[in-house]
């Protein structure tokens, strides 16, 4: 590094008019601190810290206390400090060691935030009113596009709930007919009970055993009770996956959570989409628990399952993978259809782009999907070719990064 000429001490008169008209604060100080000269700039400057009176300027009042020690041994030290008597202003300092021969310290100060004048302070507030409402619009169209899913998914979700419930249903017949038959031979055992001679009545009983098929009912009353108790099950599955999918996190919803539950409970509310298009192949590694908004996760997964979906035109194959590498966690999701052109690739994470016909999709779906990693601080890698299929990959940071380290 290139080093300091000495500065006179005090200054010669035409370097001091010159350093009076400095907005930039300059000042010269002994080799253990003392001050021998601050321009007005730095007297201004340093009138915002404590004590800057009392202490006389010393540095070690003004500095932190490594500042002195680390400028001798590398030459300068330089450090943003938040003034004390003027919150939300903050000072850079710039200390420079002139070396053995002069023993002396230069210290340059700025004011790292100027105080900024009317129209700029309203500007800043016309921004603050405007990114408000950006992030409630971002909002509202990432919970309207998660309904939307949930809509064009209706008919299956429908049928996917309809399904048990109708053999629950079928089965509650059954078990109103098995109760009354049970009732009946109940009470011819009741009637045999109360007669002076019982077993004058065993031949009634077998009959009416016989009549009514009570070895059978037996056999069938634990299989109904179980299938039943089953449709119940998965009714209420799927019930739980939407409201887990649709329901709108806050932002201090962020937590540790399973991916491959989310992948399941989405692979559940898309099944009927998807089980007479593809065979789903699942191919789960070993994930740690992530932190993330599962919700909106589930939906990114959600979008590029009905896509893979979508682009198998035959019978072909959903092939869902997982994995993880140090410090982050990828899921992959690939199909055999005929892949993406490549005038198209440059363009899949467009807002409103799309390549399917009028009203059967919004183009929302991959630009959301690519909002909702970002947001997460991950990516999404695409690889696809003409009639060799396609496989979008999502690569998710185990733990998000700290405030400071994400900006």
């Amino acid at each position: 590094m290139t080093s300091l000429s000495p500065l006179p001490a005090p200054p010669a008169p035409l370097a001091a008019i010159a350093l009076a008209r400095l907005d930039e604060g300059v000042c010269l100080h002994e080799a253990d601190g003392r001050l021998m000269y601050a321009n007005p700039a730095a007297e201004a400057l340093l009138r915002l810290q404590p004590h800057w009176q009392e202490a006389a300027g010393r540095l070690d009042r003004v500095l932190p206390l490594q500042a002195m020690a680390h400028a001798r041994e590398h030459g300068s030290w330089c450090e943003p400090l938040a003034l004390a008597l003027a919150p939300g202003r903050t000072l850079e300092a710039h200390l420079h060691w002139l070396g053995a021969d002069t023993a002396r310290f230069l210290l340059l100060l700025k004011d790292g935030t100027p105080m900024r004048s009317d129209d700029d302070q309203a500007l800043l507030q016309r921004h603050a009113e405007l990114n408000v409402r950006f992030n409630a619009a971002q909002k509202q169209l990432l919970q309207s596009e998660k309904l939307a899913s949930i809509g064009q998914l209706a008919a299956g979700v429908a049928h996917e709930i309809n399904n048990p419930i109708g053999y629950v249903h079928s089965n509650l017949g059954s078990l109103q007919e098995y109760v009354g038959n049970l009732f009946a031979l109940i009470d011819v055992y009741e009637r045999a009970m109360r007669a002076h001679d019982p077993h004058a009545m065993r031949s009634e009983i077998d009959a009416t055993r016989e009549r009514l098929d009570v070895d059978f009912i037996s056999r069938d009353l634990p299989q109904l009770l179980t299938e039943s108790r089953q449709g119940i099950e998965r009714v209420t599955r799927i019930v739980r996956d939407l409201r887990d999918f649709s329901r709108s996190d806050r932002p201090h919803a962020w937590r540790l959570a399973d991916l491959h539950a989310g992948l399941d409970s989405t692979i559940n509310i898309v099944w009927n989409e998807l089980r007479y298009k593809a065979t789903l192949v699942k191919e789960y590694g070993t994930l740690p628990m992530i932190e993330c908004l599962q919700s909106e996760l589930n939906q990114v997964f959600m979008n590029l399952l009905l896509n893979a979906g979508q682009a198998i035109e035959e019978p072909g194959t959903i092939t869902v993978r997982t994995g993880h590498e140090p410090g982050q966690v990828w899921i992959e999701i690939g199909d055999t259809g005929p892949g993406i052109p490549p005038e198209v690739m440059q363009r899949i994470f467009d807002p409103f782009f799309t390549t399917k016909a009028v009203g059967e999709g919004t183009g929302l779906g991959l630009s959301i999907s690519y909002g909702i990693v970002a947001k997460h601080h991950g990516r999404i890698e695409v690889d696809s070719a003409p009639q060799a299929g396609s496989r979008f990959r999502v690569i998710l940071p185990v733990r998000q990064p700290q405030p400071d380290a994400a900006a």
